[in-house]
């Protein structure tokens, strides 16, 4: 009996199931782009049991399904539960279940679809930004209190310039605003804001800017979330107000701007002060500086009386009298102290003049004495040891003078002698 089958090569081994399972898994479970994959589908069905739960994920035209488990110790972290017919978008890694040769997702991290995506990817550049301290309330700048030149920058078309203008106008006349158009929605809308915001610091005449645009929908608002946006807003010179969408929405913009507000109009409020509040403020201060002047005047009034009294307490009309009579008694004293020392010094002085006339040679030759000089040297003879014989001398008389000639020497006894005997007539000149 003949065969009907081709022939066939056959292999001189064959591989076992076991053996060609463990090929696959280590195809598939060693892939990197596998080890951490997203995918997204629709539950069809969710099964909790002790070790976690299971559920199917597939495709919304039923053409293709994978099964998914999420362990408990998982269950706590995800955003959202897997529900059937929730739309999903899973974070996980592949795994091969070798007992029914199958394979299966095991779940890390399950978004709603769609914005789920988009959520995921804001949260991970907030973070990173958040991280770098983009965020920081020790980064944001005070606004000036009254400002005379802010820009704006938004759509031409949108009718948050029109709120921002009006709220301007009715709150601040006379502020000068400068508008720097941009696209506020769509993929070329973050370049358009962020050279908007370069041409408002080039220019350099706005000490605030308004960023702004109107609700809408959440993709619309995406430029706002845009890192090339935050970053321009945190790195402009320039204080920020962000005033994007309504009270709901939160865009990184609005986190990383000086001053944060709900809406266009609040953003303008915020920016300008109301000029009947600033003349309600002036009056009030011109108030508390007249209450000021006035408490400070009567505080005055109240010292000078304080003092006038202690001044009237003290008598001080006594006290002059008081204080003239010292300085009269001390003149007193002085003018009798100055006197009697003047007394004591004229009768020194008279002392000193009667010793003086005593002491003068001349008063001394009116009582009959005579001053014997050498005639040559004219210096005064005091003892005979000081003559010669023969020597000439000049004797000085209280009127007139004599010359005489030596003519003896005697002793002190003699010459005592001699003088007694002889008598000099004021006249005569003779020898002795």
């Amino acid at each position: 009996m003949t065969s009907n089958l081709p022939s066939l090569l056959l292999p001189d081994t064959a591989l076992s199931v076991t053996g060609l399972t463990a090929y696959i898994q280590a195809l598939l479970e060693q892939d990197q782009q596998l080890q951490q994959v997203w995918v997204t589908g629709e539950v069809s069905s969710a099964t909790r049991y002790r070790s976690g739960l299971f559920f199917t994920l597939q495709d919304p035209d039923a053409q293709a399904a994978i099964n998914c488990v999420v362990w408990n110790s998982q269950l706590n972290r995800l955003a959202v539960l897997p529900e059937p017919g929730e739309q999903l978008i899973i974070l996980g890694r592949v795994q091969i279940y070798p007992q029914k040769g199958s394979y299966q997702l095991i779940v890390w991290q399950a978004l709603p679809a769609g914005e789920g995506l988009r959520a995921l990817r804001y949260r991970q550049l907030r973070k990173r930004l958040e991280s770098e301290g983009l965020f920081d309330l020790a980064r944001k700048r005070s606004l000036p209190p009254y400002p005379q030149t802010i820009a704006v920058v938004t759509s031409p078309q949108a009718a948050a310039w029109g709120d921002i203008k009006r709220t301007l106008k009715r709150r601040y006349p006379g502020l000068r605003v400068l508008f720097s158009p941009a696209l506020v929605q769509g993929e070329q809308a973050p370049l358009s804001i962020v050279q908007a915001i370069n041409r408002v610091e080039r220019d350099g005449r706005a000490e605030v800017l308004i960023l702004s645009r109107g609700g809408g929908a959440t993709e619309d608002m995406a430029c706002f979330n845009d890192e090339r946006v935050v970053r321009a807003v945190a790195e402009c010179s320039i204080p920020i107000v962000a005033g994007i969408g309504h009270q709901r929405d939160e865009s990184l913009a609005d986190l990383v701007a000086d001053v944060y507000a709900h809406t266009p109009t609040a953003a303008a409020e915020q920016t300008v002060p109301l000029l009947a509040d600033v003349y309600a403020e002036h009056q009030e201060r011109i108030a508390v500086l007249n209450r000021t002047v006035t408490a400070t005047l009567y505080q005055s009034y109240a010292e000078l009386e304080r003092l006038r009294s202690r001044l009237q307490r003290l008598h001080l009309d006594r006290q002059i009298r008081q204080e003239t009579q010292s300085i009269a008694w001390v003149h007193q004293r002085l003018v009798q102290s100055t006197h009697q020392r003047l007394q004591q010094s004229i009768q020194h002085c008279h002392l000193l003049r009667q010793k003086l006339v005593a002491l003068d040679p001349k008063s001394v030759l009116q009582r009959g004495y005579a001053v014997v000089c050498q005639e040559q040297t004219g210096s005064t003879v005091r003892s005979t040891a000081d003559v010669t014989v023969g020597q000439a001398l000049t004797i000085q008389l209280a009127s007139g003078r004599l010359t005489v000639t030596v003519t003896n020497l005697h002793s002190d006894s003699t010459a005592a002698a001699s003088i007694l005997e002889d008598r000099i007539e004021p006249s005569s000149n003779y020898q002795l």
